[in-house]
């Protein structure tokens, strides 16, 4: 089976003073503003990384899910906070924080768990997985 999702980007003016507006396919982002001040300083709107964090956190979150069902556990409740790094121009680290309430497994386990989900869900596949582009010059 083969998923597609798509978020598209505009942006006018240069890298420091431009503006700019993403959009999901889903609609939950509409228009949704960001800039260099929403990037590298405290500014209102979103920005890639914390985009990132978010997609990371749900995706990890979700496969833990999984990955608890497949060893016959149910958490009753998942939370995970990740924390993308954005230093010299690259993004170098992400800090997954999960906490995690589930009757019948113990830590030793849940840390087994989570290792699994950690490199096995999809995003954190791609974060470190070759990346490819096309450019297309209009």
């Amino acid at each position: 089976m083969q998923i597609k999702r798509s978020a598209t980007a505009h942006w006018e003016g240069s890298g420091k003073t431009g503006i700019g507006t993403m959009a999901t396919q889903s609609t939950v982002l509409h228009d949704t503003h960001y800039s260099y001040n929403t990037r590298f300083e405290d500014g209102i709107g979103t920005n890639p990384e914390e985009l990132i964090g978010a997609a990371h956190a749900g995706c990890f979150s979700m496969k833990l899910a999984f990955v608890l069902q497949a060893a016959g556990f149910t958490a009753d409740s998942i939370d995970t906070k990740a924390t993308v790094i954005l230093e010299a121009g690259a993004i170098t680290t992400v800090q997954l924080e999960t906490s995690v309430k589930v009757a019948g497994v113990s830590q030793a386990q849940l840390e087994e768990y989570t290792a699994d989900a950690k490199a096995n869900c999809p995003v954190s596949k791609l974060l470190n997985a070759e990346i490819t582009l096309t450019t297309t010059l209009l």
